[in-house]
């Protein structure tokens, strides 16, 4: 949540998280919906890249391979990110209990401590992890609860609702109004991933064909409604709301913004500290199911020969029953693609902005499918008649956010300021085609030897 509201404030300011969040949240709503649908027919592990090359017509097998390939990276980068946050705010932490300096070393090397820990935890601590889930799950809704009222009863004085809903705030020097509204609203979009994350684990998962589905949208319902509350109550207790007021938070010393306004808001910095960590536990959590779904799927996907030394990496370890190797190969990938933060922070931005973008490439590319099948049987739960309408509203949505992510954020545009979201992109799709050719072709989803896979690979992707 930490780069959530860093982010915002620099683009479009208060009305871009205020408006920017539930709207953005409709649209988020239609993937999920059309998602699920999808997922009440195909409840595997696999998830979207077995749901691709299930529905399409002809080529099934690289279907399924271009949207495993996204979803895969994507969330190595999704996973990256949430812990690279948390790291950014747990330092944020540190600064107000102790004095720690905030410095780029210093934040990388937590986020590897935080990744490792997760690693260890979702390799050993299988009970613990089923554990932690629940604390996590109530640790959100006790934490956004406490963090709510804090900022309500506390501060002597609130920004009317006008202000919080009007007041526009550009930091990009980009003059176009609109344009810098739509920008604003590209880290709510960040912020709403990972709800696939039901789908991956419907393996494990009882009376799947309905309760993932479920999961992935009430996970979404959830996130519009206590997140809007957070935001709108966070925006509401910024003190000084003038330009320079606003300036402060999003240049905060501290390396995040809402550490900034817990401070100047309350008055008492033994309260602000509470709140901070409210929200460094809230990371953690988020982290550590993140390195859950992100293992789940790498695993699926090694089972069907899609990443080099997939034997490797499907093993599944006959003590804990977790698949050990993939969640090591996930957490080394997370380490690699945060090296840049070390030197710069706009590259950074674009290991965050491939997630987003891999990420949703590959949750509508099954929708596309599935709307262009004729012959598609709804599973247990779907949307009836309303499926064509959100369908294709999610596919024109992320379209839309694809377009969006790959524009110039600030102006000038310079080395520093580049946006490297195309370039990462393309990197990835040019890994993809390069991958294919070089083994995929030949064994993905295609081994007759490959005993591992869930069943015999000429009857996979036919009904």
């Amino acid at each position: 949540m930490h780069h959530l509201v860093q982010h915002r404030a620099e683009v479009g300011g208060p009305s871009a998280i205020t408006i920017g969040w539930p709207l953005v949240g409709v649209f988020v709503l239609c993937v999920a919906l059309a998602m699920a649908e999808v997922c009440s027919r195909y409840p595997t592990a696999g998830g979207l890249y077995f749901w691709a090359g299930r529905l399409a017509k002809k080529n099934k097998r690289q279907w399924a391979w271009f949207v495993g390939w996204y979803n895969f990276l994507g969330e190595v980068a999704v996973t990256a990110a949430i812990d690279y946050g948390a790291a950014a705010t747990m330092m944020a932490f540190a600064n107000l209990m102790w004095g720690t300096e905030v410095t780029a070393l210093g934040t990388f090397t937590l986020f590897v401590v935080l990744i490792v820990i997760h690693g260890l935890l979702n390799t050993f601590g299988v009970n613990i992890v089923s554990l932690l889930s629940t604390v996590s799950a109530w640790w959100h809704i006790v934490g956004v609860l406490i963090i709510v009222a804090v900022l309500w009863i506390m501060p002597t004085s609130h920004q009317s609702v006008g202000w919080t809903f009007t007041t526009f705030y550009n930091e990009t020097g980009w003059g176009f109004g609109p344009y810098v509204f739509l920008m604003g609203l590209l880290m709510a979009q960040y912020t709403y991933t990972g709800y696939d994350a039901s789908a991956h684990v419907a393996e494990e998962t009882k009376n799947a064909a309905v309760a993932a589905p479920k999961g992935i949208v009430m996970s979404v319902l959830v996130s519009i409604i206590g997140g809007w509350i957070l935001l709108y109550t966070i925006v509401a207790a910024i003190p000084d709301g003038s330009e320079e007021g606003l300036s402060k938070i999003v240049n905060t010393g501290l390396g995040s913004g809402p550490a900034q306004i817990f401070m100047d808001a309350l008055n008492n910095p033994d309260v602000a500290k509470f709140l901070l960590f409210i929200v460094c536990g809230a990371q953690f959590f988020c982290g550590m199911a993140s390195v859950t779904a992100n293992s789940r799927m790498s695993y699926a996907f090694s089972r069907d020969n899609a990443i080099p030394g997939s034997r490797l990496w499907a093993q599944v370890n006959k003590r804990t029953g977790t698949p050990t190797n993939s969640i090591w190969l996930c957490v080394a990938l997370s380490i690699l693609v945060t090296v840049p933060a070390l030197f710069n922070t706009t590259a950074y931005a674009a290991v965050t902005s491939i997630a987003v973008i891999g990420l949703y490439i590959g949750y509508v590319t099954p929708v596309l499918l599935r709307r262009l099948s004729r012959d598609f049987t709804p599973g247990p739960w779907n949307l009836g008649r309303w499926s064509a309408l959100v369908g294709w509203v999610a596919v024109a949505w992320v379209i839309f956010i694809v377009i969006l992510f790959v524009l110039p954020p600030v102006n000038p545009v310079t080395v520093e300021t580049f946006n490297y979201a195309p370039v990462a992109v393309a990197v990835v799709a040019l890994l993809c085609v390069v991958l294919w050719f070089a083994y995929g072709k030949r064994d993905f989803m295609n081994h007759a030897e490959a005993t591992h896979l869930t069943k015999a690979a000429d009857k996979l992707l036919d009904e």
